[in-house]
């Protein structure tokens, strides 16, 4: 019998998965490394540098989803792919242009940015904390000229549909990272601040590995520079038509996450001072202590762990196909693929979501308490793992679905919804941050991500492309279903697991509880009927 035609979403999904898991695992050991290191809040001198770091390490981190991987990407991929579809010559053009400009326009960026910094530090370089802020920051802000040329170098892959390369390329950053963190900062760096300088200093070096090491690659696939302003103008005019709304409706998640890092900074209590607000007539308490950052931080980081592996994923290899459904006009096969991919990723992330909040305590302590991380900081950061896992269904599922609206050439619905998601979130941030401290912050985060999806959705299948409401309602149904036997088998294997601080205790306590609830889950979810967890393993 003829083997069946491997669907390109389901290979494109399997590559990208296994770079994205390996990638991640690299990224939970740099950050085991970095807790080690600076801990949450810091004692004496180090106070608050963690906190410092996090902030300074956003800022290019925010430009790269804005410019990198996110907005121009959202609206350059589509246009690159239908040039690849008629011309190649004009799709290496108009590559060729799209990154150049991309080039002058950082370069002027950040340059800007260094004077505002600059002029910062000048006049309130003296104010607790902020002269570090902005030292960090003045060294990492350069990095996102090379991270979000690096994105754009992605692009051109994804748009030939080679995931290899991109899906190995993030590994250059955690692997420098842990090389700055295991090997150069513990033996030259005295203190946690020179350490945190030190990370910064690696931070960038990886940002320029990381575009070298895609260029000659893309050469082999025809990508040389071939610089045509005119030939690239009605490509670059498609681009612009929809970049800005873009800008606003795929990067929701990270504006509000980083507007969470800036409250977290802002209200966390100083060091020796009475705890109430100056600038509220001292009438009330600060809601935050040192390490609030720092916290959302390495529970952001957490919860990222399967929404990179399943939501990034899903989405990087999906918006391609769904682009090209849409300019065939193939609105049948485009409503397939999107309920295809929201299968995939629902069946995988609802699971996720719900171990990393049965798991989060003994996951923290892990990975974390050593060093400069203390007891304390552990339940602090299991905390916000907490929070932010109640919302990685939503994280994963709007990734896919804001995809589809952009291969529509719809970039408007997505930031109507993204600007009401930001006002409820802020609300939610100031209702929710004196009764829950930073746990207010995550799970504030976590509500807007699931009114986001949802309204979004019904949307689109409305409007759009029909999805599949039937299948995705069973999958739902045996998703649940499964997630609780899940539930209990975990809970069980956690009261006969040892609770010693020994690594080989602690190794234990993680794996075997994982290794049994996802084992259990895959079955009863196969036993349900479920087809998508064999339609991955299978690629077809």
């Amino acid at each position: 019998m003829k083997r069946a035609a491997r669907h390109p979403l389901i290979l494109g999904a399997r590559i990208t998965s296994l770079g994205t898991l390996a990638s991640r695992v690299l990224g939970l050991l740099r950050e085991s490394a970095t807790a080690s290191l600076l801990g949450l809040a810091g004692v004496g001198a180090g106070r608050g540098v963690m906190d410092a770091f996090v902030i300074a390490f956003r800022i290019p981190n925010l430009f790269r989803r804005l410019f990198g991987e996110g907005a121009l990407t959202a609206s350059y991929l589509p246009v690159l792919s239908s040039h690849l579809e008629t011309d190649r010559q004009a799709a290496r053009q108009l590559a060729s242009v799209v990154v150049t400009l991309l080039i002058v326009l950082l370069t002027g960026l950040v340059a800007l940015g260094e004077l505002i910094i600059g002029l910062i530090w000048l006049f309130w370089g003296d104010v607790p904390g902020v002269g570090l802020l902005m030292g960090l920051s003045a060294v990492m802000l350069p990095y996102l000229l090379f991270i979000c040329v690096a994105a754009q170098l992605t692009t051109m892959y994804h748009a030939s549909l080679h995931f290899t390369i991109p899906a190995l390329t993030p590994m250059v950053l955690n692997i420098v990272w842990l090389a700055a963190a295991w090997g150069v900062a513990p033996r030259y760096a005295p203190n946690q601040v020179a350490q945190a300088y030190v990370l910064a200093v690696g931070v960038v070096v990886a940002g320029i590995l990381q575009v070298a090491v895609q260029l000659p690659m893309l050469r082999r696939l025809g990508f040389h520079f071939d610089y045509n302003w005119s030939a690239a103008r009605a490509g670059l005019r498609r681009i612009g038509r929809n970049l800005t709304p873009m800008i606003v409706g795929l990067a929701v998640t990270q504006i509000n996450t980083f507007n969470d890092s800036l409250i977290a900074w802002g209200l966390a209590a100083p060091s020796g001072g009475s705890g109430m607000i100056p600038w509220l007539g001292n009438a009330i308490r600060y809601p935050l202590e040192q390490g609030a950052v720092a916290a959302l931080y390495y529970g952001e980081r957490l919860a990222e762990f399967p929404v990179g592996i399943l939501g990034t994923t899903l989405a990087v290899v999906i918006f391609p196909l769904l682009s090209r459904h849409a300019a065939r006009g193939d609105h049948r096969r485009l409503g397939e693929d999107m309920t295809l991919g929201l299968r995939l990723a629902l069946c995988l992330s609802v699971p996720a979501g719900v171990g990393l909040i049965l798991m989060a305590q003994p996951v923290a302590r892990l990975l974390f308490e050593r060093g400069q991380f203390m007891p304390e900081d552990t339940l602090r950061a299991a905390g916000t793992i907490t929070c932010y896992a109640t919302g990685i269904w939503a994280y994963c599922a709007t990734q896919v679905v804001v995809r589809g609206f952009y291969a529509m050439n719809d970039a408007a619905t997505p930031v109507r919804v993204a600007a009401w998601m930001v006002g409820l979130n802020l609300l939610l941030n100031f209702t929710l941050i004196w009764p829950m401290a930073e746990g207010g912050l995550a799970t504030s985060t976590s509500i807007a991500a699931t009114v986001q999806v949802l309204v979004l959705t019904a949307i689109f299948s409305r409007r759009r492309a029909s999805l599949g409401w039937r299948s995705l309602a069973v999958m739902a149904a045996r998703t649940i279903a499964a997630s609780a036997v899940m539930t209990g088998v975990v809970l069980i294997s956690l009261q006969w697991t040892p609770t010693d601080i020994e690594l080989t205790s602690q190794l234990i306590r993680v794996f075997v509880p994982i290794a049994l609830g996802g084992t259990v889950y895959c079955l009863t979810y196969r036993l349900l009927g479920g087809r998508e967890l064999g339609m991955l393993l299978k690629g077809k």
